[in-house]
């Protein structure tokens, strides 16, 4: 939901440092698996209770995955490189809940699992509406410089690094935040079924 407003105050900067990347022969794909190596970097703090630090790698994760984007935009953008992205970029926020369900299995693993199974609604709502908007050539306006139909909804990137971050600095109301998510999320899979039934009809 935020997104689309956190997006354009983004892309100037990071653009900025893109072409110092460019420069330096840093290529889009690389920064892409920076950003996932970060992002399991801060799964495997949190999994350790380190939840300072494990805050801290999320957010510059999330900041370089999207920075790969405007690297790409500096030099040629491939599907490849749009596959590597957003496949990674569902095993990183699958990582988290796990991370925090192996941190304290006895209070954390089942709001853990519901967050977990409202990803699979969310995530497989949006892949599955991008895959038949490509097969229609259809294109969403408000996201034009995604590698594939960027269908929006209650929680996108921002709702989520905000509830991971502060997951991590109230770990000891992980449940009631997970919970809470999960629902959200829940409400995301029902809308997006909603818009690709009228959508494809």
């Amino acid at each position: 939901m935020l997104d689309r407003f956190l997006t354009p105050i983004l892309r100037s900067p990071l653009q900025r440092i893109a072409r110092v990347l460019v420069r330096a022969g840093v290529g889009a794909n690389t920064v892409t698996l920076a950003a996932f190596a970060t992002g399991l970097i801060a799964a495997g703090l949190i999994a350790a209770s380190a939840y300072g630090s494990g805050a801290i790698a999320l957010v510059a994760s999330r900041l370089l995955d999207g920075l790969d984007g405007a690297v790409a935009r500096e030099t040629q953008p491939t599907d490849a490189g749009g596959f590597l992205d957003i496949a990674l970029d569902f095993v990183f926020y699958a990582s988290i809940p796990l991370a925090f369900a192996l941190a304290s299995p006895a209070t954390n693993a089942l709001p853990a699992a519901a967050l977990l199974a409202s990803f699979v609604g969310s995530g497989s709502s949006f892949l599955a509406f991008a895959a038949l908007a490509a097969k229609r050539g259809m294109d969403n306006l408000a996201y034009p410089d995604k590698s594939l139909y960027f269908l929006g909804g209650l929680t996108e990137a921002t709702e989520t690094l905000a509830f991971f971050v502060a997951m991590c600095l109230w770990p000891a109301h992980f449940d009631m935040l997970a919970t809470t998510f999960a629902v959200l999320c829940a409400v995301t899979t029902a809308t997006r079924i909603w818009w690709g039934w009228r959508a494809f009809s």
